[in-house]
């Protein structure tokens, strides 16, 4: 009785494993397909950058086409939002996730776009582009331990 059981889940478990290697074969060639498309549309910008903030979608002030086309699982999530004055424009962006965390606030920046999305930076004005380097949870714990013991 034992053993049927056991069968019984480990198919189920097997089928559920070859349907998600198919879907992620499947959302890999997409990504793929994105990134290139990206890749042909991308263009070099100079722009200001004004604000930048983590923000959800509908919070955002992007247009509403940009809300309806994203997927529903995605619509919850916070975003990285610039708002950027391009030439004479002030525009809504969204960042890559990397960029977000190099990009200067109130400084003039040269950035690659594709669309709406900010996909890399080449250079800042008057100065450098500075990595961010973000301390894991527990960097940040013991940091604040060693510093309570001096």
């Amino acid at each position: 009785m034992l053993g049927k059981v056991l069968l019984v889940i480990l198919i189920i478990l097997l089928v559920a494993l070859v349907v998600l290697y198919f879907l992620g074969r499947r959302m890999q060639k997409k990504q793929a397909e994105a990134n290139a498309t990206m890749e042909a549309m991308k263009q070099v910008v100079s722009m200001l950058i004004i604000d930048k903030k983590l923000l959800k979608l509908k919070e955002s002030g992007l247009p509403q086409m940009v809300i309806d086309q994203t997927p529903w699982y995605l619509r919850r999530n916070k975003m990285p939002i610039v708002k950027a004055k391009v030439g004479p424009r002030i525009m809504t962006m969204v960042a890559d996730r990397a960029v977000f965390d190099v990009l200067p606030v109130k400084a003039e920046c040269k950035v690659e776009i594709s669309g709406i999305y900010i996909t890399g930076i080449k250079s800042v004005r008057g100065g450098s582009i500075k990595p961010v380097v973000k301390k894991s949870r527990w960097q940040k714990i013991r940091d604040r331990f060693s510093a309570g013991s001096n």
